[in-house]
């Protein structure tokens, strides 16, 4: 489309927008009613429409109904000019902002805000607007990176509740815990529903189906709240009792719940003494997906013995299948082909004359609509994997307490990456003092080598909070006895200490066997 030429028909449109946040700051100066008295005032006497956005975030358009049809009718050619208390109304995002009045200058609608009176239509009237809206970006996402630290400090550091859904059997209440103030979980009376079903669910006997069934005829409290109901209150379904029977925040932890936490590869930031038998957990996740676990103020609901029978018994059920083939080996539901993804399915038989048993792969991606794209099965025997995952087990093993003794020395990696970080924020730095002065293609071009270095520089905290946290030591000895032990342990206690170490095992004739370590 060719740029129409501006004209001085159409109404005067007045878009105002407040977002939850600003309410939440108590921004008096951008609620709605005087936005909308401002907008007018400067308006005068002409037609105009008003369209308005309340509780609406400013970090796209799509879900602000009313800026959508304000869009439609200036494409529709109804709009002349348009009003706002600030250009940030419009979006916080620079890249749509532009987007946004690129189009709105092809239908010859000009853009006026009261709060920042340069004419857009000259060439340092759009730098000017350009360079505020990319401050009020970059804010918008130091905002959010400060708010996501300011969590994860607040996480780490006490073992108050940090908000979000309050779990059930479970309500938040302030309290004052070695002189700081935060919410704190207290039970309520669905606690019982979280005990019962615990205390059933860790024999195998009984499935969720069963649990539910016997908390609604002994009348057990079991309903929760939701939002996808009319009355907001549900009874308890198994997805949602799933759920419940994997969180830590029940549990009253003790030494034996820090072990299993710590063979998961997760990251502990109380020593272990700290596990006194009756607090509850928090599981928080790190930005890099990792996972850290911090003792609670409340108290658990759910001794520490039976909580850890039921992860015991839902693992063995995530990975053992209910084709009654789960005894043929150790490794069952960690080994999947390398080629299609799909589990490797241990299967056995007979040879012709009926004498010998042996074992075989079942490739099940082979079943499948999509299929394998191997032609020939994978012909790798089991004992061959399992021997192969054992002696690489032993060799992690090896590695962690090898590691140990490498904690603290210098990590000239590490040095080079917080050089390159320094290098990063020098040149943005320079980058920034240069957009005064630049035009718009220059402007455009220091914007985008910004937006790049932004991008290297998040790569490089990720990658160096990785290596941080592996360098972290791990405690080997709760495996190291099972190990030496090997061969008297039961199928079963082989597949734990497996499951406790590794991720996935990857089988293929090409690429032979690749173990993926969880630790």
């Amino acid at each position: 489309m060719t740029k129409q030429n501006r004209s001085t028909n159409g109404i005067t449109a007045i878009y105002v927008r407040r977002s939850v946040s600003d309410k939440d700051k108590g921004n008096n100066s951008l609620s709605i009613a005087a936005q909308k008295e401002e907008c007018v005032r400067y308006a005068g006497e002409c037609e105009y429409q008003i369209y308005c956005d309340d509780g609406k975030s400013g970090k796209d358009i799509q879900h602000r109904p009313a800026f959508m049809q304000m869009m439609q009718d200036a494409r529709d050619g109804l709009i002349g000019r348009i009003i706002v208390k600030k250009y940030d109304r419009f979006s916080r995002n620079m890249r749509e902002y532009l987007n946004i009045t690129d189009e709105l200058d092809k239908y010859g609608v000009t853009v006026y805000s009261l709060s920042e009176p340069f004419n857009t239509e000259t060439k340092e009237g759009r730098m000017m607007r350009n360079n505020l809206l990319n401050f009020a970006e970059f804010e918008r996402e130091t905002i959010a990176a400060r708010v996501a630290d300011a969590f994860q400090t607040k996480a780490r550091e006490t073992g108050f509740y940090q908000g979000g859904k309050v779990q059930f059997g479970y309500q938040s209440e302030r309290r004052t815990v070695n002189g700081k103030t935060g919410s704190v979980l207290v039970p309520t009376e669905n606690a019982e529903a979280v005990r019962v079903s615990y205390d059933l669910y860790q024999h195998a006997e009984n499935s969720l189906a069963d649990v539910i069934r016997y908390l609604n005829e002994k009348g057990i409290n079991a309903r929760r709240k939701t939002s996808k109901t009319r009355s907001g209150i549900s009874n308890m379904d198994r997805s949602h009792l799933s759920r419940i029977l994997s969180n830590a925040l029940y549990v009253r932890a003790d030494k034996e719940v820090y072990r299993y936490f710590l063979a998961k590869g997760y990251e502990m930031l109380d020593d272990m003494e700290d596990y006194d038998g009756i607090h509850g957990l928090f599981v928080h996740a790190n930005n890099d997906g990792s996972h850290f676990v911090k003792i609670a103020y409340h108290e658990g609901l759910v001794p520490a013995d039976v909580w850890l029978r039921v992860q015991d018994r839902k693992a063995h059920q995530s990975k053992f299948p209910s084709n009654g083939k789960a005894m043929n080996s150790w490794l069952v539901g960690l080994v999947k082909c390398a080629c299609c993804g799909y589990a490797l399915l241990f299967n056995h038989g007979r040879n012709r004359d009926g004498s010998k048993q042996y074992y075989r792969f079942v490739d099940f991606g082979k079943t499948t609509l999509a299929g394998c794209p191997t032609s020939q099965p994978i012909r790798i025997r089991p004992k061959q994997v399992e021997d192969a995952v054992f002696r690489a087990m032993q060799e992690r093993i090896e590695q962690l307490n090898i590691a140990k003794h490498e904690t603290g020395k210098p990590d000239a990696e590490t040095e080079g990456m917080k050089t390159e970080l320094v290098c990063i924020d020098n040149e943005i730095q320079k980058l920034m003092e240069k957009l005064a002065d630049a035009d718009d293609i220059l402007f455009d071009y220091i914007q985008k080598r910004i937006s790049t270095l932004h991008e290297q520089k998040s790569e490089l905290e990720k990658k160096m909070q990785t290596m941080s946290r592996k360098r972290k030591t791990i405690d080997t000895k709760p495996l190291e006895k099972p190990m030496k032990q090997w061969d008297k342990l039961t199928v079963q206690e082989k597949h734990a200490v497996a499951v406790s170490m590794i991720d996935v095992v990857l089988v293929s004739d090409e690429t032979g066997i690749e173990i993926k370590f969880s630790i």
